[in-house]
């Protein structure tokens, strides 16, 4: 790899990647050469072997190149360049194949480029230096995070992508059963219900890293789908949850190279922030904080468990499956109050982003029952609804609680990016399309007849 050739320095070595750029000197071919790992200038002389392929080579070929590297003379090295003391003299380079001229440059910032080209051809705009910067810094955080975890004795555990529709705050996306006519799953807005019975299972410590799809109104730090570090643990209180993923996101964001303004992290109750920041996702960094790249965490916790909806009738605010505060779990069961009650949730913020939001879970069947009674259900409509978690908990269900940490989130934090595809690889646009490919689009008049569906003329206008 490029990377490596400092410790190559007059050997003869074969690289392969892009032409990033050409310039034809007219007896000399100078190219910059990239690969995964870096770049560096070659340069074809008049004598060279390579001669033929360098006059037809343009940007965005691929090739492999032979030659040896050298250090360049003091005069031509290019300070504040990679590899900028370093040269490869070419003597060989086989095209490994051809490229049309790409629709934009991306040896240049593309976040100006107009969206729908972007994403039409994402993976010419991946190769540019941000993105790939940007998604290698995804990689590292998941791996960072994955090794913390695993050295405190989790257990990594896939879930279902093959659901039920369940009430979880937003739209389900569904998805019809062949085997089943007239009946759907449901991908998942969250692994919620399946990581609380992995504690009823006895797992004690679990997390995945989770794919979630929601069909929400789409914004700059929000789209039909996202990653989440998912995090479960059994015999525990909010506090120790709150500690360990601080001490996660301590150790993975410093071991990356970022600086944290304020250990152990501050702590604000919801009823602090809103009359101080009259918002529950703030930023505390000052104008030199923000030039300096620092990462300004907090915790907010004692959130209202219900709010009115448009109807008039009570609706959870974050999580049905919370338990409240301690105080309060008298006025649940005597549904009184209940503007009042307090949950036992809370979310982690960052640089004026909600990265995480977590509780400790209500395990008592009696007490989540009637967070649904309060929300108007029939009995029979929570029977339903969760019957099976009302039925799980019946065997010997521990105490439990965990959160989800925004994987996007958090490292729009890291990169100062602004909109959430700009740290995804094959993010929706704002309309919902999906990148590269032509999705949503009309299934076929077989592929409906397969699965019983039939749609109304007025639905394909």
């Amino acid at each position: 790899m490029i990377k490596d050739l400092r410790q190559k320095i007059g050997q003869t070595v074969t690289i392969a990647g892009w032409v990033s750029v050409r310039r034809n000197q007219g007896k000399m071919v100078f190219f910059d050469f990239r690969d995964m790992s870096g770049t560096i200038q070659g340069v074809v002389l008049p004598a060279s072997g390579a001669m033929k392929e360098a006059k037809i080579l343009r940007p965005e070929y691929v090739v492999s190149a032979t030659g040896e590297v050298v250090k360049r003379r003091e005069e031509n090295v290019q300070k504040g360049k990679e590899n900028g003391d370093l040269e490869l003299r070419v003597e060989n380079i086989v095209i490994l194949n051809s490229s049309e001229t790409p629709p934009f440059d991306v040896t240049e910032d593309t976040s100006l480029i107009n969206e729908e080209a972007r994403l039409e051809y994402r993976y010419i705009d991946l190769r540019s230096e941000r993105m790939q910067r940007n998604i290698r810094m995804r990689s590292e955080f998941v791996r960072r995070v994955r090794e913390f975890l695993f050295e405190k004795s989790f257990t990594e555990i896939e879930t279902p992508l093959l659901s039920e529709s369940t009430p979880e705050g937003s739209r389900d996306f569904v998805v019809p059963s062949r085997l089943h006519l007239g009946s759907f799953y449901a991908l998942p807005q969250s692994p919620q219900q399946y990581k609380q019975l992995l504690m009823v299972g006895g797992f004690e410590r679990y997390f995945q890293i989770a794919r979630c799809v929601r069909d929400e109104d789409l914004r700059a730090d929000r789209g039909f789908e996202h990653s989440q570090v998912d995090i479960e643990m059994s015999f525990v209180e909010q506090d120790d949850i709150m500690s360990i993923v601080e001490e996660m996101m301590i150790k993975t964001s410093e071991g990356m190279g970022f600086a944290i303004k304020e250990k152990p992290f501050p702590k604000f109750t919801y009823d602090e922030v809103m009359e101080k920041f009259g918002s529950d996702k703030f930023d505390l960094r000052t104008e030199e904080d923000k030039a300096k790249g620092i990462l300004a965490y907090a915790w907010v916790y004692k959130f209202p468990f219900f709010a009115k909806a448009d109807d008039g009738s009570w609706t959870f605010t974050h999580n049905p499956f919370s338990k409240t505060v301690d105080e309060d779990a008298e006025l649940l069961m005597k549904k009184k109050n209940i503007e009042k009650i307090l949950t036992a949730q809370y979310d982690l913020v960052c640089n004026g982003y909600e990265t995480a939001g977590g509780s400790i879970r209500e395990h008592r069947p009696e007490y989540l029952k009637k967070v649904y009674e309060v929300m108007g259900y029939s009995g029979e409509e929570i029977e339903e609804r969760i019957g099976h978690m009302l039925k799980a908990f019946t065997y010997g269900a521990p105490p439990h609680g965990g959160i989800a940490i925004g994987i996007e989130r958090i490292l729009m934090t890291l990169t100062g990016e602004k909109y959430l595809r700009e740290v995804q690889a094959f993010p929706m646009t704002r309309g919902g399309q999906t990148a590269v490919m032509k999705a949503p689009k009309p299934l076929t008049e077989a592929q409906l007849r397969e699965l019983g569906i039939s749609i109304s003329k007025k639905s394909r206008k």
